[in-house]
């Protein structure tokens, strides 16, 4: 399906293992879910696929004439502040007719340090001891 749209990248660390990307691509299906007109994938920076480049690549062949990167972390680290816009710089020269945007690490964004402290203080959502 072609068609011109925005889309998301959801850009994290990445793992070898499938379990860690759970969550990554439990946020990317939210957002189809909620969103079903904003095209959105996930890459990863190493040890997994897709990289950032074949994200992009993919949602340039849909259509996505506005690619938003958003760094799945915690904090603005080596990654984010000199891997990233390595990167985007990257994809700005292999896709010209892509405008590509990058956010903030989402998690400094102030409504990621309230859920995570309303998460952190709520004692009924502890488990057990292994």
């Amino acid at each position: 399906m072609f068609r011109k749209s925005p889309a998301i990248v959801l850009f994290s660390h990445g793992s070898r293992d499938p379990l860690w990307r759970a969550p990554i691509e439990a946020v990317a299906a939210r957002i189809g879910s909620q969103h079903p007109e904003m095209l959105v994938q996930c890459a990863y920076l190493e040890l997994c696929e897709p990289t950032l480049a074949q994200a992009a690549d993919l949602l340039a062949q849909q259509g996505a004439t506005h690619i938003t990167v958003v760094p799945m972390f915690l904090g603005t680290g080596k990654h984010a502040r000199e891997d990233l816009p390595v990167l985007v710089e990257q994809l700005r020269l292999r896709h010209t007719s892509v405008h590509f945007a990058v956010q903030g690490a989402i998690g400094e964004d102030n409504r990621m340090t309230a859920l995570m402290a309303e998460i952190a203080c709520d004692t009924s959502a502890t488990t057990p001891s292994l």
